[in-house]
């Protein structure tokens, strides 16, 4: 006896769901997608290389009212079941020094491409694109998948695979809460993460453009990293990361030269004094930072004019300017936009789902993988790997 099963979303959790579950030949699967193609957002990760795992995933990287839900999908697939997955679909793979873990041909376009050779030559699935999810009803004999323009198909067992609410301009609309909503799941607040930060913008104005080395602290988390200063905030790997952790913290935190201890830096100004005791505050720090930064930190520590001479420094301005480069403070007014947001932070809530199977406890055969639950995870290849992990449990599960 056949045992139909709907996947909405032809996304990266979505496609790994397909294939796990057309493993099981007496499964009939069939992917809807509303784009014209799938997969487009893969092709979007890693910068355009596809950031697929990292080998130092683990639960401290994950974000959600229950992070602790990711157990059941890690103790089946992760990063190991990960790497031999897509080495069999004909990935090399290249892991670099972070634990960040490439395709070797370092085109996110290899993974997708794989992905879909694997699944046109599984004759038990059928990839719908062009079909966008108005509804899912469930009736006496399973689902109903109606699309806005008047489609409607059957099916057993249905996978939410749609993704979250970032980067809408490659398909994600945010239809799978809705559709979970529809059968009594509770959606948390949801929020762009992964995404730059909006600050306050008379300092950083002045130094769009300039890119710094610094550790990175938003309340009880640091990264080290590129940080880019923009005309709205910051911006770079660091502060994508820790985007993911901004909960109520309205303050984020630079150390600008991280490699110093305070006192190796209040040193290090007195022998810039010593050797160049004329020249002036505006261009003091010329071959430590660019120019622009030098001078906005010495007005950050209330120091002016800058017409004056090195010489001239006082101890406590010298202690104010230690003081900023080691902790330049940001208020934080807002992240950009979900076009800006790799991720969608909240989700469906997981308490609602068996973490074995990714099965709704609320209706059976209904299943949700990936963003559209309630986890998210940090930035370098974790949220991948909760997509890939999450969408083969339900598609094991959904094909029995």
């Amino acid at each position: 006896m056949t045992n139909s099963v709907a996947i909405i979303g032809g996304g990266a959790s979505g496609l790994v769901a397909a294939i796990a579950a057309a493993e099981n030949k007496e499964a009939l699967v069939t992917v809807y997608e509303s784009s014209e193609r799938i997969g487009r957002k893969i092709l979007a990760t890693g910068n355009g290389r596809c950031n697929m795992t990292n080998m130092n995933a683990g639960l401290e990287n994950y974000h959600g009212e229950n992070p602790k839900f990711i157990l059941g999908a890690k103790n089946r697939f992760w990063i190991d079941e990960t790497i031999e997955f897509f080495e069999k679909l004909g990935i090399v793979i290249n892991i670099e020094q972070d634990g960040k873990v490439y395709p070797y041909s370092n085109q996110a376009s290899s993974v997708l491409d794989v992905l879909r050779f694997k699944i046109e030559e599984m004759e038990n699935i059928k990839v719908v694109t062009s079909f966008e999810v108005s509804s899912v009803s469930k009736k006496e004999d399973g689902f109903l998948v109606k699309s806005y323009d008047g489609r409607a198909e059957r099916a057993d067992k249905v996978i939410i695979a749609t993704g979250g609410k970032a980067a809408p301009n490659l398909g994600s609309k945010g239809m799978g809460y809705e559709i979970l909503k529809s059968f009594g799941h509770k959606i948390t607040a949801l929020t762009p993460s992964l995404v730059q930060l909006k600050t306050e913008t008379d300092v950083v104005k002045k130094l769009k453009g300039i890119k710094l080395d610094a550790n990175v602290t938003l309340g009880k988390s640091s990264e080290f990293g590129e940080v880019l200063f923009t005309e709205y905030g910051i911006s770079g790997p660091a502060i994508f990361s820790l985007s993911s952790r901004l909960y109520d913290n309205k303050v984020v935190s630079l150390d600008i030269m991280d490699r110093f201890t305070r006192e190796e830096l209040y040193n290090e100004i007195l022998k810039r004094i010593a050797q160049r005791p004329k020249i002036t505050l505006e261009n003091f720090f010329v071959g430590m930072f660019p120019k622009r930064v030098g001078q906005t930190v010495l007005k950050c520590a209330l120091i002016e004019p800058l017409s004056r001479y090195a010489i001239t420094l006082t101890e406590n301005e010298i202690n104010r300017i230690c003081d900023t480069i080691k902790k330049w403070d940001f208020n934080i007014t807002g992240t950009m936009s979900w076009n800006n947001a790799q991720v969608t932070k909240g989700g469906a809530v997981t308490s609602e789902f068996n973490p074995a199977t990714m099965e709704s406890k609320l209706v059976n055969n209904l299943y949700a993988v990936g963003e559209v639950l309630d986890i998210d995870g940090d930035c370098g290849g974790y949220n991948l790997q909760w997509a890939w992990a999450s969408g083969y449990l339900a598609g094991l599960n959904a094909a029995k």
